[in-house]
């Protein structure tokens, strides 16, 4: 990206702490190890990877995960796989029903000009008018029905789920693909027994629901679901033919905490962080960053320090535009200029509120790479 004004430090020996701050920055080393341990990790469990892109929102991350053997790309929302799909992505899965009838027309819209667009549903009325629509492009839709394992944000049960699924299997314009079932209230249980038992008992569900499909003549071709949090749990099941795996390429603090706090070694490593600048330090043992409200998803607290600060030292909110350390009086000082990163919170959304990921190797900044699907609400 040549135009960004950290570009002119693009391989630039010491590039990385002259960046113009807050900037978001992925370490590639540790970003492409993540990328090659969740392959490995599903070719030796014969599962398939369909990695979620509501975690990066970039082109240039999906290809890299589709290059190193990924199905495809997830992606939440309509906009993300729309600017996904201008960027080449060509095997899409929308992981949130479209129910709108301006949200179908772009369903079919971006159904027309990519190669497989795969949409899930979990209601009746909302199938029929996709596959009005469908028949009306001229172009079949790919469908999973979603499945709620039982935290009731989106899908269908599955004792109501066979009729859905013969609707769906026998509609004109849309072709009926499989499942999709996402557990995501357990992804960051901290007790692994917990864990495990609830993301198994949602998998035995599953299973379950595919068995009586298959028996009734509606076998599903795709089993997708899954996350970063059981990404080790779910293929054991024998269910899943696809992980819909997301935030092992980045990981945060939450996630951190998912292994860290049983005191387990985390699988993955970070490899996303916001890189601050000290702006101010005129008390003792108190710093200010220009990294605040406004650099950070603030939904599960103030960011880790990562590297620059004194040991012992802590970040905290100081405000929409600045964030806080504190730290020992006694030891090494921040002064202004010092460069200060810090393990976010929440990756998702922190990548949200970035225009562009700077990608470094050790001290020299490699490429700048945009986030397009950035702000894709709708």
């Amino acid at each position: 990206m040549s135009n960004h004004l950290n570009s002119p430090l693009i391989g630039v020996a010491g590039g990385r702490a002259r960046l113009q701050t807050p900037a978001l920055v992925i370490d590639l080393d540790a970003f492409e190890r993540n990328v090659a341990r969740m392959v490995e990790h599903a070719r030796k469990s014969g599962i398939g990877l369909r990695p979620h892109a509501k975690t990066h929102k970039s082109v240039e991350v999906a290809r890299r995960q589709i290059a190193a053997g990924a199905n495809g790309i997830c992606c939440a929302k309509l906009g993300e796989a729309e600017a996904l799909a201008a960027g080449g992505i060509d095997s899409i899965l929308v992981t949130s029903p479209v129910a709108s009838d301006a949200g179908i027309a772009r369903v079919m819209a971006l159904n027309a000009r990519m190669k497989e667009l795969i949409v899930v549903c979990d209601n009746a009325g909302v199938a029929a008018r996709l596959d009005q629509a469908a028949q009306a492009s001229g172009k079949t839709l790919k469908v999973l029905v979603d499945i709620d394992p039982g935290m009731g944000r989106t899908g269908i049960r599955a004792a109501n789920a066979p009729e859905l699924v013969a609707q769906v299997a026998s509609s004109r314009g849309l072709e009926y693909a499989g499942l999709q079932c996402y557990a995501g209230n357990v992804q960051h249980m901290e007790s692994p027994n917990e864990r495990r038992a609830l993301s198994l008992q949602a998998m035995q569900e599953l299973g379950e629901l595919r068995d009586v499909l298959a028996k009734a003549g509606y076998a599903p071709k795709i089993l997708s679901g899954g996350g970063t949090g059981t990404f080790d749990i779910d293929p054991d099941a024998r269910v899943l033919s696809e992980l819909q795996v997301g935030s092992y390429i980045f990981m945060d603090k939450q996630y951190n905490e998912v292994w860290e706090k049983p005191g387990e070694q985390v699988p993955f490593e970070t490899s996303l962080t916001v890189q601050t600048t000290v702006i101010s330090a005129n008390r003792a043992g108190l710093a200010t960053t220009d990294g605040g409200f406004k650099s950070f998803a603030t939904d599960a607290g103030p960011p880790m320090l990562a590297s620059g600060a004194p040991p012992g030292a802590a970040y905290f909110f100081f405000g929409d535009e600045q964030g806080g350390i504190t730290y020992p009086r006694d030891g090494a000082l921040l002064k202004p200029g010092d460069s200060v990163s810090c393990v976010v919170p929440h990756c998702d959304p922190t990548v949200n509120l970035y225009d562009v990921y700077h990608c470094v190797r050790g001290d020299t900044l490699e490429a700048i790479w945009p986030i397009e699907g950035r702000g894709r609400s709708a």
